[in-house]
Order: structure tokens, then sequence, then C-alpha cells
């Protein structure tokens, strides 16, 4: 980022990065240094640990210590993931959020970009940097609440399906719409869901955060929620901006594509198991497999 792009030193809002962690001391550090070497510097840095059993506070506290940027809270008690992300929220004062997980970095320049951007779209609720490129678009860009699922359901540029650290938030926006669900897993999925209700989404170009991979993330449970993320989808399309076409058409894909995923069996259940799941969504075989809808609606967006 050039000198003229950069935002002015007074103008610079605050920025809250909440760092949420539990049996970190592996990977902390690391977590941790990259924030401190952002080229952003009007930030605090507020860590909240889980009462970890390992020395995740230990090697906190020798950051803290040195840099008066840096916060650290420890529960009480384990409050889990997502009640978690709320309780960081809490003690911020930052016009935006931004989680870094204390296992995963940022680049130097995440933080200026991220910041930068949003202030370009001030109506925005959050920022996001989506899984795939907009071929007519260029970054940054925003998209209207009904643009927002379009690209989600309709062009297959996902919005929703994007972790925390590839975001951005509005202190306030977070605020008016409840922070964080207290589900396992699906939490962040449902606040993008939420949060383009209201607002509009500010997209922000790949490659700014880097996710670390290993056998204790959450992520190696996704299978085990797949459930979840069909009663959320299908509660926000049923409240989106979208016609009422268009919700139906969604809901039949994202039924027609759980029972693909039931077929493929990726939580190795038992038949049984498989059975009673089916019984307890709202997937209808027989209307799924005689209505074309989905490949109607293609040609008319």
């Amino acid at each position: 980022m050039g000198e003229e792009d950069q935002i002015n030193m007074t103008e610079k809002p605050l920025v809250s990065v909440l760092m949420t962690a539990y049996n970190r001391e592996k990977y902390i550090s690391e977590a941790i240094e990259s924030v401190l070497a952002s080229s952003y510097d009007n930030f605090e840095l507020i860590i909240v640990d889980d009462q970890s059993k390992d020395n995740t506070v230990v090697v906190a506290e020798k950051y803290a210590k040195v840099d008066p940027r840096i916060i650290i809270y420890i529960n009480e008690i384990n409050l889990g993931d997502y009640p978690n992300r709320n309780k960081a929220a809490s003690y911020a004062v930052g016009k935006y959020l931004k989680y870094v997980d204390a296992d995963d970095k940022i680049n130097t320049d995440c933080i200026e970009i991220m910041v930068k951007m949003m202030e370009e779209f001030p109506e925005a609720g959050y920022g996001i940097c989506p899984a795939e490129k907009n071929p007519d678009k260029n970054f940054p860009y925003e998209l209207t609440p009904v643009e927002a699922y379009t690209y989600q359901y309709f062009r297959n540029i996902g919005v929703f399906n994007r972790s925390p650290l590839c975001a951005i938030i509005n202190r306030k926006a977070f605020e008016l719409v409840g922070g964080f669900i207290n589900k396992r897993m699906v939490g962040d999925y449902e606040m993008w869901h939420k949060l383009s209700l209201h607002y509009s989404v500010v997209i922000i170009p790949q490659g700014l955060v880097w996710y670390r991979n290993h056998d204790e993330q959450e992520q190696n449970h996704l299978n085990l929620f797949l459930l979840d993320y069909l009663i959320i989808a299908e509660k926000k399309v049923l409240k989106s901006p979208l016609s009422n076409e268009q919700r139906q058409i969604v809901l039949n894909k994202l039924r027609r594509n759980m029972f693909m995923k039931l077929l493929k069996n990726p939580m190795d259940m038992s038949f049984k198991e498989r059975w009673k799941f089916y019984l307890n969504s709202s997937i209808n075989i027989s209307k799924l497999l005689h209505n074309t809808d989905f490949f109607n609606l293609r040609s008319k967006i």
C-alpha cells in the first residue's frame, strides 16, 4: 500500500483485535507477533483465555508486559468458542472488531487494508474476504443484503462460508444483532447471514490472513454439524430479501445437497443414524426428485 493510499494517522479509527485462546501455548506467540508487526498501529489487542490447562497465559503475559496495547483477561469458567468470542467483544472499545485466533496469523498490511476499505463504505456492517474471486468486479466492492444472498446462493461466491479470521466487523453492528449464537461450529456462518439481513458487506481481497491446519482445531469436526448448517441457512433464507421464488429454489438446493451428503455418509453413520438424521431435517426426497425450479432459475438471473 503506497503512501497516498494510507489513512492519515490522526484519522485512524481504533481497531479491537480479539484473540480468544484455549490451550494454544504452541501457537499464540506467532499469532501475537503477527498482530504486533501490523503496519496499522491504532489497535488494542484483547486476549481472553478460556481456562487453558497449559502455559497459554504465561506466554501471552510476556508480550503484555512490554506492550500496553495488549490486555489479557482470564475467564472464571470455560465458556466455549462463541461465548468466549462474545466475551472478548464485550471488552472492546474500538470502532471495528478484528478476530485473530490464537493459532492463526495475519499479514502486516491486513488490518490497514481492511480498515481502509471499510472506511470507503461507512454504511457496511462488516467486511469479508470471500473464498472465490468475482470475475466482474475488482476489490473492494459493496454488496447490499439482497446481493450478498444472491452471491452466496446463486453465484457461488462464498460470502457466508468464511471464518471470523477472514472478516472485520463494525462493533455497533455486531452489538445490534446480538453477537454470535451459542452454538458450536456454526456461529460465524449464522453471524454473516444475520448481519447481511440488516447491513451491506464489503468484499475485501484475499491473501491477508493465514489459517493454520492442525489436529486440535475445531474445523476437523465439521461433518458432525451438517444439520445445524442446514437449519441456520433455511431460517435465514426465509427471512432474506430474496424473492419468494428465489427462496424456495435455495431451500430446495440446500436440501438436495444435504441429501447427497447423507448418501455419501461423511459422518460415517449407520443406516439407522442416517435415517434418523433425515427424519429430523426438512428434506423431502420425493419433492426434491421432482422439482426442477433450481435449474430453471439459473437462466432467469
